[in-house]
């Protein structure tokens, strides 16, 4: 599990493709990660597979390209990164698992003041406004959400600790949509769960 608070903003090393998946490499001082870790790259979790010198490697196999924005990397890329959370550490950001649900991609980007405002084109279903959701690994809070996308806000430091900063229109970023969001979905098209649980009881429970 992870916060979505973003400890590093590191760069690709190198990343090797092959029909099997992908080898990635990268460099962070993190002291206290060992080979089986899991560490969070751009939000997708993966396990280290070896430390030397202080780049880490990692395999990413191949339903983890396809469904992430890690198939785009390249050397020198740079990548959020993000160790999983200790069970004595503070929730800060919002509980993320690192399983990329889907990609979007950046359509529309205004300054707000000192915030900027980001508009993402991608399904919105499991979106809700004032809810959690992940771009990239990091734990944000949607400010509007549209038929087909949703708007998040962001605060200098979050701009300036991030790969947010380098997104332009038309970049592809990973999305993780909230997981109690992902729970509620599944009890409400589950066959057996409908006649029992619906909108309007969740609603009426604090939902």
């Amino acid at each position: 599990m992870f916060t979505g608070l973003i400890e590093k903003v590191s760069k690709v090393e190198n990343i090797h493709f092959n029909n099997l998946g992908a080898k990635i490499y990268f460099e962070a001082d993190f002291d206290d990660v060992k080979i089986g870790d899991s560490i969070a790259l751009n939000g997708v979790c993966l396990t280290v597979v070896s430390v030397i010198n202080g780049v880490f490697c990692a395999d990413i196999m191949k339903e983890t390209l396809n469904v992430s924005n890690l198939k785009n990397l390249k050397k020198n890329d740079e990548i959020n990164l993000e160790r999983a959370l200790k069970n004595n550490s503070r929730l800060d950001g919002h509980i993320v698992s690192g399983h990329i649900d889907t990609v979007a991609s950046v359509r529309k980007i205004n300054q707000d003041g000192f915030s900027k405002r980001l508009e993402f084109s991608c399904n919105s279903d499991l979106v809700i406004k004032k809810g959690s959701i992940a771009i990239n690994g990091v734990s944000l809070t949607v400010s509007e959400v549209f038929e087909k996308g949703f708007e998040v806000s962001l605060i200098p430091t979050t701009i300036n600790n991030t790969n947010l900063k380098n997104l332009k229109i038309g970049d592809i970023v990973n999305i993780e949509y909230d997981l109690f969001g992902k729970y509620v979905q599944k009890i409400l098209s589950s066959n057996k769960q409908k006649s029992k649980i619906t909108l309007e009881f969740l609603k009426e429970n604090g939902f």
